[in-house]
């Protein structure tokens, strides 16, 4: 039986947001520990290095995935007056997310980098990790419409619009790029990937700069 309102038991914010600032800076790091030196390359190691293109650019993808959510998670942690129980539990489904995102960066570096690729596996690859991304902003959403259902704002109500317009503008959008992206994936895995950029360069530019240059190039 839920708690009525008046006896709901709030807590700060200040050790959700140093936990999750932890599991991201983990889930980064892990990322570049992941990409492994070449084994007795010798004279040939330039070339070995460049054939690890899809190993870089999988990790490229990643740094700024993990680096972007952290960047809309800040956002919302600094918009909130307080956390509850339901959020802290949220927030650590949206952090299982990040911190598995390294795996399946190797998955897809591991099967981009195949020279024999017949049999499809680089296709579900791709798709995998698209799938995690998707996750990864939904749980954003997420947690930014429980924060608003539950009054965790306080009443800065002009918080719950910026809320709103990352939500509307940015977040929201997103799932439906990296669900068309995760599609393409299967069909075409370099579409998909390109895709997984384009998505990441869209969800780096701030929405009110965005915005800004919709409105000038009106005038």
């Amino acid at each position: 039986m839920a708690k009525p309102p008046a006896l709901r038991e709030y807590k700060k914010k200040g050790r959700l947001e140093a936990f999750s600032d932890g599991v991201f800076a983990i889930a980064i790091t892990l990322l570049v520990i992941e990409i492994a030196v070449p084994q007795h390359a010798g004279g040939h190691l330039l070339s070995e290095l460049f054939r690890e293109r899809p190993v870089y650019l999988a990790y490229f993808i990643s740094f700024m995935s993990i680096g972007l959510v952290w960047i809309e998670h800040n956002a919302l942690t600094e918009a909130l007056e307080r956390v509850d129980a339901g959020f802290l539990r949220l927030n650590l489904l949206l952090l299982l997310l990040v911190a598995f995102l390294p795996f399946p960066t190797r998955v897809m570096s591991e099967y981009l980098s195949l020279v024999d690729t017949e049999h499809g596996g680089e296709r579900t690859a791709v798709a995998f990790y698209g799938i995690i991304l998707f996750l990864m902003s939904l749980m954003l959403i997420v947690l930014g419409k429980y924060a608003e259902r539950e009054g965790l704002f306080g009443d800065a109500a002009a918080e719950e619009r910026q809320e709103d317009n990352r939500v509307k503008y940015q977040l929201a959008p997103s799932l439906i790029f990296y669900a068309v992206a995760t599609i393409a994936g299967l069909i075409q895995p370099y579409v998909g990937v390109a895709l997984y950029v384009v998505i990441g360069v869209y969800l780096l530019l701030p929405v009110r700069t965005v915005r800004g240059w919709l409105g000038r190039s009106k005038d």
